[in-house]
């Protein structure tokens, strides 16, 4: 075997071995300081706690104006403490955006040492893209899927009559709201991450373009249901719009995939010609 040949196959990190309890403490430490940033980006959000409220009702009230013009919607609190308890649900929803660089470092971090040397290139594109990825995802929920969801949500408790009548009368409180809206937020955010996530397989191999590129019509088809799901009722612009942003997504992953997926070394070409 040549001196290539080594350098071709050696271990990630050989010269490293870590007991289990190694690997338990390690992991404890990456979720410890992914836990810190994620509370100081909280504390951040919580001294503006009433502004990120606002900016999160607007598609709410936006929605609900259009629907119910003169009408006047509040969100409620049903106990002395929601507010306290909401307020700290928004803040730590806010911290996990602001501290998603430190979390997906963390992340990188701990399986690194099982990452070939020229892997570990990869961290600070990684960190990037993961972040923006994770935002993406965000901004989609917040700007395309909210204003689908609550359209739908509003048609169904009717319209004014000539009274000032409802057939149904919305008083949403602000735990449930917060607890919809920011579980969606979060949602969409991981979901955003797929493309890296079939980029990272494609590199270690576990799946290759030309697999991904036979299971397309599959993942149109999770694409699709996933939107029906996530864009409840018979409002057919609002599934296309997630379901085609759904997608786009893999098929940029699949393209990724074809740039990154490891050549095949020429023993193997030879191997399958023969």
């Amino acid at each position: 075997m040549s001196d290539g040949d080594e350098l071709t196959h050696v271990e990630p990190e050989a010269d490293v071995h870590m007991t289990i309890w190694e690997h338990v403490a390690e992991f404890r430490s990456r979720v410890i300081k992914a836990a810190l940033g994620t509370l100081f980006g909280a504390s951040i959000c919580w001294a503006y706690k009433e502004h990120l409220l606002f900016l999160l009702e607007r598609p709410y009230y936006k929605v609900w104006a259009e629907h119910f013009p003169g009408t006047k919607l509040e969100l409620q609190t049903l106990a002395p403490a929601d507010a306290f308890v909401n307020y700290m649900q928004l803040a730590m929803t806010g911290g996990v955006l602001i501290g998603a660089p430190v979390i997906f470092y963390q992340l990188w971090a701990f399986v690194s040492p099982g990452l070939y040397a020229k892997e570990k290139r990869y961290i600070v594109p990684f960190v990037f893209f993961s972040t923006g990825l994770f935002l993406s995802g965000v901004a989609f929920a917040y700007f395309v899927a909210f204003p689908f969801t609550f359209n739908y949500f509003f048609s169904l408790l009717g319209k004014v009559d000539d009274g000032g009548n409802m057939l149904l009368v919305s008083r949403p409180t602000m735990e449930y709201y917060l607890d919809f809206t920011t579980r969606m937020l979060l949602a969409f955010g991981f979901v955003f991450e797929l493309p890296l996530f079939i980029t990272f397989l494609a590199i270690a191999g576990i799946v290759t373009p030309q697999q991904l590129v036979k299971f397309s019509r599959w993942a149109i088809l999770c694409s699709f249901i996933a939107g029906a799901i996530v864009t409840p009722g018979p409002e057919v612009t609002s599934q296309i719009a997630v379901s085609g942003a759904l997608c786009l997504l893999y098929f940029i992953s699949v393209g990724v995939a074809f740039l990154v997926a490891p050549k095949p070394r020429d023993d193997d070409a030879k191997e399958k010609s023969s």
